[in-house]
């Protein structure tokens, strides 16, 4: 399983589940699964960090 900081990140910058998929175009099923470690695609990361208000060079932050 795929360790990242998506949850850690999220629940500083005080947002739900459901507010990052909503920010990042994605369900509230996928942010749950990636917060558990399950693989996700590239594209995914990218919105993800970007609803974070992350760059995507800042990757290795979040996405181990």
């Amino acid at each position: 399983m795929d360790e990242n900081n998506v949850k850690k990140i999220r629940e500083a910058k005080m947002l739900s589940k459901a507010e990052l998929a909503r920010m990042a175009g994605l369900s509230p099923l996928t942010i749950d699964r990636i917060e558990k470690g399950k693989p996700c695609r590239m594209a995914t990361k990218r919105k993800i960090l970007l609803a974070l208000g992350l760059k995507f060079h800042q990757k290795q932050r979040v996405f181990e």
